[in-house]
């Protein structure tokens, strides 16, 4: 009995050990946890074809990675870089003149104190969203500069992730405490909640930005680009979603007196544009696991707030992790009792 206390004394003074070492390891590299978080969703989402090439054309593990790097670069990064350095030109812009927001949003508050008799901007109102306008582009240069090594670092974790394909679940396997039934839903509800977040939100954005883009061009919108894509990624928003954007817009062209055009704006994005996302989230929840809209909000707020502009993926999908690690627990040891 004496011997067992022992035992059970050793075991315990041994996991605080291994969890302080954890903790501290985790800590220390917690700057790449964005990288490595995805690298295991390219990892993920290239699998299969990466076996493919391995098993049936008799790649070698390296050329099949450097395959996956090269097209995830042409197909995903490349599109994306263009997009981050017409976004980088527009803050240098914006920068350089806050009059480019402050000037409308102030044109805008006088079409509403002659007409509605309400005030939108105050002198302090106006001082505030300088200061924040500061600040937010401040915050989006530096994380320009930060996504630059995070995407050198998970090309470098995506590498060997490749060319050790299936020996990270081997591990998962065997260090797990759960059987193998339930590691393999683990892995199977793993690689369906990275789909549907790491390629469903990314596609509703990019088209709910095309469908309002031909809107701004037919209402004769400046930069009606720059606008469309900010629409695109206003979608990620649960609730308000794209009428964060189009609905200012569509108030905006009618103050100043481009009344038509505001109003086909308005019915664009009430019409042609939810009809359109209605449509596609059908399309994709046929194909892909259902997120639930309270884990998209509340991964959304905490991906932002950790990760950045990335943390609107990666926030989403560590949600649905948890979930999914709660849902084994509850399977594997709370349904017996």
């Amino acid at each position: 009995m004496l011997q067992r206390q022992d035992y059970k004394i050793n075991r315990y003074f041994f996991l605080a050990i291994i969890i302080l070492f954890g903790v501290f390891l985790l800590y220390s590299l917690v700057q790449f946890l964005t990288a490595f978080l995805a690298a295991i969703m390219f990892y993920v989402l290239s699998k299969s074809p990466v076996e493919w090439l391995i098993k049936k054309k008799r790649w070698s593990k390296p050329m099949a990675a450097l395959l996956v790097i090269v097209v995830s670069f042409f197909i995903i990064l490349l599109p994306i870089s263009l997009l981050a350095t017409m976004l980088y030109s527009k803050i240098i812009s914006v920068t350089s003149n806050t009059q480019m927001i402050i000037g409308p949003l102030k044109d805008l508050d006088a079409y509403l104190q002659v007409h509605l008799h309400f005030t939108l901007l105050s002198s302090k109102n106006i001082d505030q969203l300088t200061s924040w306008l500061t600040n937010f582009i401040s915050s989006a240069l530096n994380q320009g500069l930060n996504l630059v090594s995070d995407i050198s670092m998970m090309y470098f974790f995506l590498y060997f992730l490749i060319v050790n394909i299936n020996r990270m679940e081997a591990a998962v396997i065997f260090y797990l405490p759960f059987k193998r039934s339930k590691i393999k839903m683990f892995g199977h509800e793993l690689k369906a909640q990275t789909v549907s977040n790491a390629v469903g939100i990314p596609l509703i954005a990019v088209v709910q930005g095309l469908v309002i883009y031909i809107s701004f061009l037919i209402a004769g919108m400046n930069e009606a680009g720059f606008w469309a894509v900010v629409t695109g990624f206003s979608s990620i928003v649960p609730v308000v979603g794209t009428a964060l954007v189009w609905v200012p817009v569509a108030v905006y062209l009618i103050a100043t007196g481009h009344t038509w055009q505001g109003v086909f704006v308005l019915a664009w994005g009430s019409i042609v544009l939810s009809v359109v996302d209605n449509f596609v989230r059908f399309a994709l929840a046929k194909r892909m696991a259902d997120v639930h809209p309270i884990v998209t909000v509340l991964g959304v707020i905490i991906g932002l707030h950790y990760f950045g502009i990335t943390g609107l993926i990666f926030g989403p999908l560590l949600i649905s992790y948890f979930i999914i690690l709660l849902k084994i627990y509850y399977l594997e040891f709370q349904q017996k009792n």
